[in-house]
């Protein structure tokens, strides 16, 4: 008899591996306001901040699917904490496979926020 081999809990979501991000899944993933605020946001935190941590103005479910996009694009990590989802940003990894990619849209994000007066 085979006993079939262990699987992750329900609750695991599917991340890429490193060596499977894309750059053009990437560059997707930021071009969206909202999905970009969330990477700034985690990106000044430095840490993991949990779903309700960000206040988005469209519902829960446009919400679920900004972060499904951010996690499948290898851009955050996303992790069950007791009920909390946690998200923390794959700065390694983005570092790693597009050195100064970040950075440079963080800091173009911001001088954007600065010169139309938003955040």
């Amino acid at each position: 008899m085979t006993t079939a081999a262990p699987t992750g809990s329900s609750r695991d979501l599917p991340h890429p591996q490193r060596a499977d991000i894309r750059l053009e899944a990437v560059l997707h993933a930021l071009s969206d306001p909202l999905r970009l605020q969330v990477v700034r946001d985690l990106a000044a935190d430095g840490g993991e901040l949990s779903c309700s941590h960000f206040d988005l103005p469209v519902t829960k479910s446009t919400t679920t699917h900004h972060f499904r996009v951010l996690r499948e694009a290898g851009v955050i990590r996303q992790i069950y904490r007791g009920t909390a989802k946690m998200n923390g940003l794959r700065r390694d990894d983005l570092d790693g496979l597009f050195p100064g990619l970040l950075d440079s849209v963080l800091a173009a994000a911001a001088r954007q926020a600065v010169r139309l007066g938003g955040r």
